[in-house]
């Protein structure tokens, strides 16, 4: 028993090993896939460029009023019309208001994320970090 304990053991660690190095096995067709280098960036005036299938946008300092909306505009060239984005948020320097992501809306090398402060009085006072990811359809 002990032997073939071993062996499994021994086996699930040779299949690791090549996985880590063969990322080309991770990247099935039409699914996610891998792509390193740099996976953040700031907005300037709702607008950004990050050509990656996930990372992190902090915007730029907001004072977005209660109830009301920021529009962040994504140019991405990995993303079609057709894909999923999925995107979340979270607080960078912003301390007050109910920042949350309302739509995503991907097109043609772009996504465009809404952000509604649903906070019933305080306006939000610094940036926000919205993160991201693209599922190739």
């Amino acid at each position: 028993m002990r032997t073939l304990l071993a062996g499994a053991i021994a086996l699930l660690a040779l299949t690791i090993g090549a996985l880590a190095q063969s990322p080309a096995i991770l990247r099935p067709p039409g699914g996610l896939a891998l792509d390193g280098g740099t996976k953040t960036t700031t907005a300037t005036a709702g607008a950004a460029t990050l050509n990656k299938l996930s990372g992190k946008i902090t915007s730029e300092a907001l004072t977005t009023a209660a109830g009301a909306t920021y529009t962040l505009t994504l140019t991405n060239s990995t993303v079609a019309a057709g894909d999923i984005v999925f995107a979340s948020l979270a607080n960078g320097t912003n301390t007050t208001g109910s920042p949350g992501v309302v739509r995503v809306a991907p097109g043609a090398s772009s996504v465009t994320i809404t952000v509604r402060n649903g906070d019933a009085a305080a306006a939000l006072n610094g940036t926000v970090v919205v993160s991201f990811m693209v599922l190739k359809n």
